[in-house]
Protein backbone atom coordinates (compact mmCIF):
# COMPACT_ATOMS: atom_id res chain seq x y z
CA UNK A 1 0.00 0.00 0.00
CA UNK A 2 1.27 3.25 -0.73
CA UNK A 3 0.33 6.22 1.65
CA UNK A 4 -0.28 9.62 1.27
CA UNK A 5 -0.54 12.13 4.52
CA UNK A 6 -2.40 15.74 4.51
CA UNK A 7 -1.30 17.71 7.95
CA UNK A 8 -3.21 21.05 7.61
CA UNK A 9 -6.64 21.49 8.54
CA UNK A 10 -9.50 23.52 8.80
CA UNK A 11 -10.19 26.21 11.82
CA UNK A 12 -13.36 24.01 12.85
CA UNK A 13 -11.38 21.15 12.94
CA UNK A 14 -8.67 23.04 15.20
CA UNK A 15 -11.17 24.34 17.80
CA UNK A 16 -12.75 21.27 17.59
CA UNK A 17 -9.87 19.46 18.59
CA UNK A 18 -8.73 22.22 21.25
CA UNK A 19 -11.54 21.68 22.86
CA UNK A 20 -11.21 18.14 23.26
CA UNK A 21 -8.48 18.76 25.63
CA UNK A 22 -9.70 20.97 27.74
CA UNK A 23 -11.24 17.92 30.13
CA UNK A 24 -10.23 14.65 30.97
CA UNK A 25 -6.59 13.07 31.14
CA UNK A 26 -5.00 12.10 28.30
CA UNK A 27 -3.75 8.02 27.42
CA UNK A 28 -1.09 6.36 27.07
CA UNK A 29 -0.83 8.02 23.63
CA UNK A 30 -1.07 11.05 24.39
CA UNK A 31 -4.78 11.69 23.50
CA UNK A 32 -7.57 12.92 25.57
CA UNK A 33 -10.76 10.88 25.37
CA UNK A 34 -13.89 12.68 23.72
CA UNK A 35 -17.65 12.53 22.64
CA UNK A 36 -15.96 13.45 19.32
CA UNK A 37 -14.69 10.07 19.02
CA UNK A 38 -18.13 8.22 19.82
CA UNK A 39 -21.00 7.10 17.17
CA UNK A 40 -23.38 8.55 19.31
CA UNK A 41 -22.19 11.85 18.91
CA UNK A 42 -21.92 11.70 15.06
CA UNK A 43 -25.88 10.39 15.13
CA UNK A 44 -26.70 13.22 16.62
CA UNK A 45 -24.73 15.59 14.27
CA UNK A 46 -26.16 14.36 11.39
CA UNK A 47 -29.72 14.03 12.28
CA UNK A 48 -29.18 17.85 12.78
CA UNK A 49 -27.77 18.53 9.59
CA UNK A 50 -30.23 16.00 7.65
CA UNK A 51 -32.92 17.85 9.14
CA UNK A 52 -31.15 21.52 8.15
CA UNK A 53 -30.82 20.41 4.94
CA UNK A 54 -34.85 19.21 4.45
CA UNK A 55 -35.24 22.32 5.87
CA UNK A 56 -32.77 24.91 4.25
CA UNK A 57 -30.97 22.72 1.38
CA UNK A 58 -27.85 23.68 3.74
CA UNK A 59 -25.47 20.51 3.00
CA UNK A 60 -23.53 21.42 5.96
CA UNK A 61 -19.60 21.47 7.48
CA UNK A 62 -17.26 20.09 4.68
CA UNK A 63 -14.23 18.94 7.27
CA UNK A 64 -10.97 20.74 6.29
CA UNK A 65 -12.74 22.63 3.60
CA UNK A 66 -13.12 22.93 0.09
CA UNK A 67 -9.28 23.18 -0.31
CA UNK A 68 -8.68 19.61 1.05
CA UNK A 69 -10.72 17.74 -1.32
CA UNK A 70 -9.44 19.83 -4.54
CA UNK A 71 -6.11 18.86 -2.83
CA UNK A 72 -6.86 15.76 -2.91
CA UNK A 73 -8.27 15.31 -6.30
CA UNK A 74 -5.00 17.34 -7.93
CA UNK A 75 -3.16 14.54 -6.32
CA UNK A 76 -5.09 11.65 -7.96
CA UNK A 77 -4.79 13.65 -11.24
CA UNK A 78 -1.35 14.34 -10.89
CA UNK A 79 -0.50 10.45 -10.18
CA UNK A 80 -3.00 9.24 -13.54
CA UNK A 81 -5.44 7.43 -11.25
CA UNK A 82 -7.69 5.69 -13.62
CA UNK A 83 -11.43 7.69 -13.89
CA UNK A 84 -12.76 4.11 -13.21
CA UNK A 85 -10.61 3.27 -10.39
CA UNK A 86 -12.89 2.10 -7.58
CA UNK A 87 -12.86 4.83 -4.48
CA UNK A 88 -13.78 4.31 -1.03
CA UNK A 89 -14.30 6.86 1.50
CA UNK A 90 -14.54 5.83 4.57
CA UNK A 91 -16.69 7.52 7.14
CA UNK A 92 -18.20 9.98 4.15
CA UNK A 93 -20.64 11.78 6.51
CA UNK A 94 -22.41 14.29 4.11
CA UNK A 95 -21.17 12.42 0.96
CA UNK A 96 -19.84 16.41 -0.53
CA UNK A 97 -16.85 14.85 -1.59
CA UNK A 98 -18.17 12.09 -3.51
CA UNK A 99 -20.13 14.38 -5.77
CA UNK A 100 -17.19 16.54 -6.12
CA UNK A 101 -15.69 13.10 -7.09
CA UNK A 102 -18.63 12.13 -9.42
CA UNK A 103 -18.32 15.79 -11.47
CA UNK A 104 -14.85 15.13 -11.73
CA UNK A 105 -15.47 11.71 -13.74
CA UNK A 106 -14.84 8.71 -11.65
CA UNK A 107 -17.10 6.96 -12.20
CA UNK A 108 -16.36 3.76 -9.61
CA UNK A 109 -17.34 5.28 -6.07
CA UNK A 110 -18.59 4.04 -2.60
CA UNK A 111 -19.19 6.24 0.59
CA UNK A 112 -19.40 4.51 3.94
CA UNK A 113 -20.59 5.56 7.26
CA UNK A 114 -21.92 4.16 10.73
CA UNK A 115 -24.08 6.77 10.82
CA UNK A 116 -27.43 5.95 9.06
CA UNK A 117 -28.01 9.24 9.17
CA UNK A 118 -25.21 10.70 7.82
CA UNK A 119 -26.49 8.36 4.77
CA UNK A 120 -29.43 9.38 4.75
CA UNK A 121 -28.11 13.02 3.97
CA UNK A 122 -25.67 11.75 1.62
CA UNK A 123 -28.35 10.40 -0.49
CA UNK A 124 -30.54 13.30 -0.24
CA UNK A 125 -27.57 15.55 -1.69
CA UNK A 126 -26.54 13.52 -4.03
CA UNK A 127 -30.50 13.06 -5.31
CA UNK A 128 -30.17 17.28 -5.65
CA UNK A 129 -27.01 17.09 -7.56
CA UNK A 130 -28.44 14.43 -10.12
CA UNK A 131 -26.26 11.85 -9.52
CA UNK A 132 -26.55 7.63 -9.90
CA UNK A 133 -23.05 6.29 -10.02
CA UNK A 134 -22.62 6.94 -6.37
CA UNK A 135 -22.61 3.78 -3.98
CA UNK A 136 -23.85 4.44 -0.20
CA UNK A 137 -23.84 1.88 2.55
CA UNK A 138 -24.41 2.18 6.54
CA UNK A 139 -20.89 0.25 7.66
CA UNK A 140 -18.71 0.62 10.81
CA UNK A 141 -15.04 0.62 9.56
CA UNK A 142 -14.03 -1.60 12.40
CA UNK A 143 -16.74 -3.92 12.00
CA UNK A 144 -16.53 -4.50 8.63
CA UNK A 145 -18.54 -6.86 6.23
CA UNK A 146 -17.02 -9.20 3.75
CA UNK A 147 -18.11 -7.64 0.88
CA UNK A 148 -16.46 -4.73 0.91
CA UNK A 149 -12.22 -5.79 -0.38
CA UNK A 150 -10.20 -4.36 -3.94
CA UNK A 151 -10.47 -0.71 -3.26
CA UNK A 152 -7.88 1.13 -5.51
CA UNK A 153 -8.33 4.21 -3.29
CA UNK A 154 -9.43 5.16 0.20
CA UNK A 155 -9.62 8.24 1.47
CA UNK A 156 -10.05 9.48 5.09
CA UNK A 157 -10.81 12.58 6.13
CA UNK A 158 -10.95 13.09 9.71
CA UNK A 159 -12.59 9.44 10.79
CA UNK A 160 -9.09 8.31 11.72
CA UNK A 161 -8.66 11.20 14.06
CA UNK A 162 -12.00 10.34 15.80
CA UNK A 163 -11.62 7.62 16.43
CA UNK A 164 -8.12 8.08 17.79
CA UNK A 165 -10.11 10.05 20.45
CA UNK A 166 -12.83 7.21 21.24
CA UNK A 167 -13.15 6.98 25.33
CA UNK A 168 -13.62 3.25 24.85
CA UNK A 169 -9.88 1.65 24.56
CA UNK A 170 -9.19 3.93 21.28
CA UNK A 171 -5.64 2.32 20.54
CA UNK A 172 -7.13 -1.06 20.17
CA UNK A 173 -9.70 0.45 17.87
CA UNK A 174 -6.83 2.07 15.92
CA UNK A 175 -5.07 -1.13 15.44
CA UNK A 176 -8.79 -2.67 13.84
CA UNK A 177 -8.96 0.32 11.34
CA UNK A 178 -5.00 -0.66 10.53
CA UNK A 179 -6.81 -4.60 9.83
CA UNK A 180 -10.06 -3.40 8.21
CA UNK A 181 -7.73 -1.31 5.95
CA UNK A 182 -5.69 -3.90 4.84
CA UNK A 183 -8.65 -6.13 4.13
CA UNK A 184 -10.28 -3.44 1.78
CA UNK A 185 -7.73 -1.81 -0.32
CA UNK A 186 -5.86 -3.41 -2.75
CA UNK A 187 -2.36 -4.58 -3.37
CA UNK A 188 -0.87 -1.83 -4.58
CA UNK A 189 -3.37 0.82 -3.94
CA UNK A 190 -3.28 4.42 -2.26
CA UNK A 191 -5.03 5.24 1.18
CA UNK A 192 -4.84 8.94 1.25
CA UNK A 193 -5.95 10.43 4.44
CA UNK A 194 -6.31 13.92 5.58
CA UNK A 195 -5.63 14.22 9.73
CA UNK A 196 -5.69 17.54 12.38
CA UNK A 197 -4.18 15.08 15.28
CA UNK A 198 -1.33 13.33 12.88
CA UNK A 199 1.91 14.51 11.79
CA UNK A 200 2.64 12.53 8.22
CA UNK A 201 5.79 10.94 10.26
CA UNK A 202 3.09 9.67 12.95
CA UNK A 203 0.58 8.45 10.36
CA UNK A 204 3.75 6.65 8.73
CA UNK A 205 4.43 5.07 11.91
CA UNK A 206 0.89 3.96 12.49
CA UNK A 207 0.19 2.45 9.91
CA UNK A 208 3.64 0.89 9.66
CA UNK A 209 2.11 -2.72 10.86
CA UNK A 210 3.25 -5.82 9.12
CA UNK A 211 4.87 -5.72 5.44
CA UNK A 212 2.38 -4.27 3.46
CA UNK A 213 3.04 -0.48 3.60
CA UNK A 214 5.34 1.64 1.84
CA UNK A 215 5.63 5.77 2.42
CA UNK A 216 5.58 7.99 -0.04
Amino acid sequence: MNVGAEGDCSATTLAARSASFRDGSPTEDGFVPSALGTRKHWNAVYERELQIFQEYGDTGEIWFGEESMTRLIRWMQKHKIPLDASVLDIGTGNGVFLVELAKFGFSNITGIDYSPSAIHLSECIIKKEGLSNIKLKVEDFLNLSTKLSGFHICIDKGTFDAISLNPDNAIEKRKQYVKSLSVVLKVKGFFLITSCNWTKEELLNEFSEGTWLHGV
